[in-house]
């Protein structure tokens, strides 16, 4: 999956992240709070920070230790609730998996340029509640996000 972008729902005021299935027609929007978006939003600007924030410490943490992020898998749908986890790779080549909220997971891939992996399950399971919810919305939804230009998501203001 690819970050299409980062938008606010204007319903809840809450941020969105839009994720897009790459090579395919299918989104995946997650609701996240207000600090996470604005750590994925400073990459997505590249605004350079003074000093390293939460995300950019794991990652020099990570190439300190000789390790890398392999790879970010968004695995589970539990009582609308997504579910992450960080898969780790070692200087060995061990890898390790450690459980995380899919914001912290997709800010620290974006840091790392890793890639962004949802389990089929997932994404069936939620166009299915998106479906359940409204048929109309769902097929006017996916016709925006893929004609959207870059500039109509706007920028996420911090």
């Amino acid at each position: 999956m690819r970050l299409r972008g980062l938008i606010v729902d204007p319903n809840t005021d809450a941020p969105v992240v839009i994720l897009r299935e790459e090579g395919g027609s299918l989104y995946l929007p997650i609701w996240i709070g207000v600090f996470e978006a604005n750590a994925i939003a400073l990459v997505v600007e590249r605004v350079e920070t003074r000093r390293p924030l939460t995300h950019d410490l794991l990652r020099s943490i990570l190439a300190a230790l000789g390790g890398e992020l392999a790879r970010v898998e968004i695995h589970a749908l539990i009582e609308g609730t997504f579910h992450a986890r960080l898969v780790l790779r070692a200087a060995d080549g061990s890898e390790r998996v450690v459980d995380a909220r899919p914001s912290d997971a997709l800010a620290l891939a974006l840091r790392t340029g890793s890639p962004i992996w949802t389990a089929r399950l997932v994404l069936d399971e939620a166009l299915a509640k998106a479906r359940a919810h409204t048929a109309d919305t769902d097929e006017a939804l996916k016709e925006w996000l893929e004609n959207v230009r870059p500039e109509e998501l706007g920028k996420y203001e911090m």
